[in-house]
Formats: C-alpha cells, sequence, structure tokens
C-alpha cells in the first residue's frame, strides 16, 4: 500500500480545498473593504466608493505636486505671463462655479514640459498642464475647457475612486493566484489572466472617468462664461497631437478623440449653450502683449 503524497491523492485534495478556501475568504475581504469605503460626494451628493478622505486627498496631492513638477521639468516661474494666465483662468473658474463650494484646495501649475502634450490633476486640488499642450491653445476657452476638464476630476474624486478599485482588484489577484496550484504552469496562467483582467477593469474605469470629465469640463466652463463648444476644439488640438497612433482602443486609458467630441456634441444638443457666452481673448495677445 502506497501513500497519497503524490498524483490526485486525498492530501492533494486537501490542499486543493484549502486553497480554494483561502481564496474564497480573501475576495470577501476585499468585497467587505470595498463596500464599506463609502463616502457621500461634497459637491455632487452621490455616495461613491472611495479609499480615502477628502483631507487625505488634499494631503496627499500637495505631497506628490512637487515630485510632480519635477519628473515634466519643473514649473514656469509664477513672473511668467503663462503662468499668471493658467493661474488666473483656474481661480476664476472656481470662484464662479460650484468647485467653490467643495473641500478641494485647487491651486494651478504650468510645466516646462515642451515635448508632453497632457494636463492632468492630483487628488485634492492640484491641476497641471505642460507647456506643450499650452502652446497649442489658442483662446482662453480653450484653455478654460482643459482646466475645468481635469477639475471635473477632483470633484468626482476620481483618484480615490481608482484607490479602492486597485485595491480589491489586486486582492481579486491574489485570491487567484492562492486558490490555484502555483507549483505547475497551469497555476502561473491562471494568476497571469486574473491580473490581466484586473488592469483591463481599470483601463476601463478610466476612459469612463474621462468622459465623465469632459462633461464637468463643459459645465464649469460655461457657468464661469466660456463658449462650452471650445471644449470640441480642444478635443480636436489632442487629435492632431495624437498623430494617428496604432495602439487598439481597448487599451487606451482615454477615449478616441472622435468618440469624445460626439459625446460632447451629444449633450450640447440636449443642452444648447446661452447665446452670450465667449471664447475668451487670444491668449497670443495675452502672452506677449
Amino acid at each position: 500500500m502506497g501513500n497519497y503524497d503524490q498524483g490526485n491523492g486525498p492530501q492533494r485534495g486537501r490542499g486543493i480545498g484549502g486553497r480554494l478556501i483561502a481564496a474564497i475568504v480573501i475576495i470577501l475581504i476585499g468585497l467587505f473593504m470595498y463596500w464599506n469605503q463609502i463616502e457621500v460626494n461634497p459637491v455632487t451628493g452621490e455616495k461613491q466608493h472611495v479609499a480615502i478622505s477628502p483631507d487625505q486627498e488634499i494631503r496627499l496631492g500637495l505631497e506628490s505636486a512637487p515630485e510632480m513638477s519635477r519628473e515634466m521639468g519643473g514649473e514656469l516661474p509664477s513672473t511668467d505671463p503663462r503662468t499668471q494666465e493658467v493661474q488666473r483662468l483656474g481661480e476664476y473658474i472656481v470662484s464662479h462655479t460650484e468647485a467653490n463650494k467643495s473641500p478641494w484646495k485647487f491651486q494651478f501649475h504650468l510645466l516646462a514640459d515642451t515635448e508632453t502634450v497632457n494636463a492632468f490633476a492630483l487628488p485634492g486640488g492640484q491641476v497641471f498642464i505642460t507647456e506643450g499642450l499650452l502652446d497649442r491653445l489658442q483662446t482662453e476657452a480653450q484653455l478654460a475647457g482643459d482646466l475645468s476638464h481635469e477639475m471635473g476630476h477632483v470633484i468626482e474624486r476620481h483618484t480615490a475612486q481608482q484607490m479602492a478599485k486597485s485595491q480589491l482588484g489586486k486582492l481579486f489577484v491574489v485570491a487567484v493566484a492562492t486558490g490555484t496550484d502555483t507549483s505547475g504552469q497551469g497555476g502561473y496562467n491562471a494568476a497571469t489572466i486574473a491580473a490581466v483582467v484586473n488592469q483591463m477593469m481599470q483601463l476601463r474605469f478610466s476612459r469612463k472617468d474621462e468622459s465623465q470629465a469632459d462633461l464637468w469640463g463643459v459645465k464649469l466652463m460655461e457657468k464661469a462664461g466660456y463658449d462650452p463648444r471650445a471644449m470640441i476644439q480642444v478635443m480636436e488640438i489632442l487629435k492632431a497631437a495624437g498623430g494617428g497612433g496604432s495602439t487598439p482602443a481597448l487599451f487606451k486609458t482615454h477615449p478616441d478623440p472622435d468618440l469624445r467630441i460626439q459625446q460632447i456634441n451629444a449633450y450640447l444638443k440636449e443642452h444648447p449653450p446661452e447665446p452670450h457666452l465667449s471664447e475668451g481673448k487670444d491668449l497670443r495677445e495675452i502672452f506677449y502683449k
């Protein structure tokens, strides 16, 4: 009579059962944590799954801003008229919209990166735009649209929501790896597949966040007195800067500019802009007067 240490004997079965139980426990812990990370958004009034509080978001953004600036060429000096315009317009939008009623500490930065065409926001209100993007914008309304879009990310607490989703996703990956026999190739493949699924989920949420921020951008710039149709011009600028790359749309964190234009047009069709709205001054007149 041989023992059952090898093959498909009872000991191996008990091992598989133990791993499955551990995996289920990990998943249940992850779901419990996620569903208990709920706060009411102070601006929208909606319940959201978030990993950190507004105060923690503000602190995280403030602590991360200097390093972010260093990574992208540093900030242009406060005496530069372009920096002054970015800050002036950003503060103007805050003071004339519901962003002023939020707990976020909005600050606006112009980065000395001429190669990167981008803008982004850290949690808590730190908003950045690169010199590479600013140089392509032509009017105050276009700049207002871009800054308002980034403010939308802050207001919707997208980073805090992504952190909560990421924590859940990582525990899901751990659970799959735990519940699979990792001694062979099969377990490795299962864990890898779980990681890819988690990443794809995060990309999907990111694309959704971008579309949501686009609509916030339209709303905020309109309330600040700027023609929201300038947001479409911003999308055209981003499309031209993209150079028509061949990366599959499924793997892009931002929706295709053409899709974003369609979504913005659809919104504006349902919510026609007021006739008195303006595109503002030409940025070149402001920068080089």
